[in-house]
């Protein structure tokens, strides 16, 4: 069955695709779960993971990848034996909704390509279905801690990715106190607090990453990295643009492109990004 066909049999038998978006260490795939369960959603993509119900189906988790760019990779199916794995497993399933996490809509796009899933029917956003309070806490157990929810329970977890196990914990649903969801805490390999402070080396590393995901035709200069007192990053990058080049979006969207890539696979908490524009040519 060729890739053309594969998409519009799913976009003919009524697949719909929501999204759950949100800066990293926001809850979303700790709320993943209460979400699927709300809108009767069968499927859920996570971090290279297609998960149904409590289990694993196929794919890898970013989780287990040693660096922020081999994560990113996997996060987005960017390796073609990744991708074609969930692929298979998304052909043989009977679905009719699936929920895609992700720091961004321009990441969830990419997913949905790369899979050749419908377009999105429905964006969520984690500030509409969690607390500031809630995000809060989970931003500070997220950068202080290093913690991570997988959304299904340690033993599917421990079978593949035992070394990176911490913890579990149950989730009920509001007013369903016999109704409970099992995830798992995991500490990745990129995001431990005890590693040592972050060189600019590697920050420049993933800036790149990031500009050129957003825009290949941008060049990263320099960039510069300040370590703050409270333990966050201030980032300051001068980017080389062409001058007959003209970019589609402004510079806010590219700073916080930059933050949530940074943020999610560096392991660290951005207080800034400054954006600095020579023209060349």
């Amino acid at each position: 069955m060729n890739r053309l066909f594969q998409f519009a049999f799913k976009k003919i038998s009524g697949v719909k695709v929501y999204a759950l978006v949100g800066r990293s260490g926001t809850g979303k795939s700790y709320h993943s779960k209460l979400v699927a369960a709300k809108y009767h959603i069968d499927l859920i993509i996570d971090d290279g993971l297609l998960i149904k119900g409590d289990k694993i189906l196929a794919g890898r988790s970013a989780k287990n990848d040693p660096n922020f760019i081999s994560a990113v990779r996997t996060a987005v199916f960017d390796d073609e034996e990744h991708r074609d794995e969930v692929m298979a497993a998304l052909q043989k399933e009977k679905y009719k909704k699936i929920l895609i996490i992700g720091t961004s809509e321009k990441m969830i796009g990419k997913i949905t390509r790369r899979l050749e899933l419908p377009e999105v029917e429905k964006v969520l956003h984690i500030e509409d279905i969690a607390s500031e309070e809630e995000i809060e806490t989970a931003m500070r157990i997220r950068f202080t801690e290093g913690k991570h929810v997988i959304p299904i329970p340690p033993i599917e977890i421990t079978r593949n990715y035992p070394k990176i196990v911490y913890d579990s914990m149950k989730i009920f649903r509001k007013g369903h106190k016999k109704d409970a969801y099992e995830k798992t805490i995991v500490r990745p390999e990129f995001s431990r607090p005890d590693k040592e402070e972050i060189s600019e080396q590697a920050i420049t590393q993933m800036v790149k990453h990031a500009i050129g995901d957003y825009d290949p035709v941008i060049k990263v200069k320099k960039t510069r990295r300040t370590k703050n007192s409270d333990g966050t990053y201030s980032i300051h990058v001068t980017l080389q643009l062409p001058v007959k080049h003209y970019m589609t979006t402004t510079i806010s969207d590219l700073q916080e492109y930059i933050t949530e890539c940074v943020e999610k696979f560096g392991g660290i908490l951005l207080k800034s990004v400054t954006v600095e524009i020579e023209e060349w040519g």
